[in-house]
């Protein structure tokens, strides 16, 4: 199944006809051997491409284990792009359709005129300290000209790389650039997960591609979560552990917030309780989308305090949040119309979608929800991308890595 773009006139979207600069094709295919799904999806990129490969992105899932390792020259002897990148994934997203629970090869091919691709491997250890300068920021992703303002697509492996390091310092030193990406999904133990850069195959770290000159990647994030309860300052903490609020006792702000919501809310509260974190307080009137969702990793009853998924300082200003299929439609539905309705200043001619392993069927109960939601608000553009163990976006202007989240990034020329 292909999704086409920019090679033949498509059904026109409500964002109308694609550019003519920047080709995307998405293909997926659901066979159970490496070597046909390959060929399959290969087949479908020719039929509607016929234009070069400047970059393949490929997602399988854990089904193609055993070939892991010759993806790489498989796809140069096909395809023979100038750039590869990809990685093993839990789901994959391709062809208008989000494959799960299932074998499953993902393409994202773009013939890509006008854009320089620059790609980068990174360990844990080679990351610069973060007060270091910016200039051994962008040493460190092969970026010699810090004005360029790159777009970059991220992937990592869970076990052995922390993201959110390199997105800090990624913020540091290009302002106003734009990160998107996914932590790797599929494995359970270290070393069992596939990262790909051109020809070369690793099995921890970071890879990525930056991309510069004619590309524009616009960010969509929608977090899924409805906020409950009032919101509290953060009055005692340490590190990740959130202490008191308001001056109270964590748990019994807590409690007593959750005493206060109607049943159905309050059996939700067991399983999918977050905590939103506001981006900007000085911000006049707030809203849900003002909020990074945080998880709850763990609590200590007897001393009334939650561990947070992130790392805290006092004076922030805090709300609980919940996740259900509704709000998460809602704000999906939400995020997408907003960006189809901001008109942007060229047609776009692709998007990834890095979205969660626990969204799709597992959240929704029915296949493909934000996929097509997205080819409904946005226009019937190729879609690729996979369902990741964490989601790399953007939330006012700062990088960050979310969980139970679908990153968009639409990618379009930048005249």
């Amino acid at each position: 199944m292909a999704h086409q773009g920019g090679f033949e006139p498509l059904e026109r979207g409500p964002l109308g006809e694609y550019g003519p600069t920047v080709k995307w094709v998405s293909a997926l295919s659901r066979k159970n051997r490496w070597d046909e799904s390959l060929r399959h999806c290969i087949s479908q990129v020719r039929e509607q491409s016929g234009a070069e490969a400047d970059v393949v992105l490929v997602f399988l899932t854990p089904h193609f284990a055993d070939q892991y390792e010759q993806v790489p020259e498989d796809i140069y002897k096909q395809l023979n792009p100038k750039h590869l990148l990809g990685c093993s994934a839990g789901g994959v997203i391709a062809g208008g359709v989000e494959a799960e629970n299932m074998p499953a090869v993902g393409l994202m091919v773009g013939n890509l005129p006008g854009v320089k691709i620059t790609p980068f491997h990174l360990r844990a250890e080679e990351l610069p300290d973060m007060d270091e300068s910016p200039k051994a920021w962008a040493t460190a992703v092969s970026i010699e000209d810090r004005n360029l303002r790159p777009q970059f697509i991220l992937l990592a492996d869970p076990f052995s790389f922390n993201p959110e390091e390199l997105t800090r310092g990624l913020d540091y030193a290009f302002p106003g650039a734009v990160a998107f990406g996914g932590l790797a999904s599929g494995a359970t133990q270290p070393l069992q997960n596939a990262l790909y850069l051109d020809h070369e195959y690793h099995r921890s770290g970071a890879v990525g591609l930056a991309l510069t000159g004619n590309i524009v990647m616009d960010p969509i994030v929608a977090q899924g979560c409805r906020p409950i309860g009032k919101q509290v300052k953060i009055t005692r903490c340490e590190q990740n552990l959130l202490i008191e609020l308001d001056g109270r006792p964590t748990l019994q702000v807590l409690e007593d917030m959750i005493d206060e919501l109607p049943n159905e809310d309050q059996e939700l509260a067991r399983h999918s309780l977050f905590l939103g974190i506001l981006n900007n307080p000085l911000k006049p009137k707030t809203s849900k989308k003002d909020y990074l969702i945080r998880n709850l990793v763990g609590l200590d009853v007897e001393h009334g305090i939650l561990a947070i998924g992130a790392m805290l300082r006092p004076g922030q200003l805090v709300q609980f949040h919940l996740r259900d299929r509704h709000a998460s439609a809602e704000d999906l539905t939400q995020a997408l119309r907003r960006y189809a309705d901001s008109a942007p200043t060229t047609q776009p001619a692709g998007a990834l979608l890095f979205s969660c392993v626990g969204r799709g069927q597992h959240l929704y109960g029915v296949p493909n929800h934000d996929t097509n939601v997205f080819l409904k608000t946005v226009g019937r553009l190729p879609l690729g991308g996979f369902f990741c163990n964490g989601e790399i976006g953007p939330v006012e202007g700062a990088t960050y890595l979310h969980g139970y989240t679908s990153c968009f990034g639409v990618l379009r020329p930048a005249a």
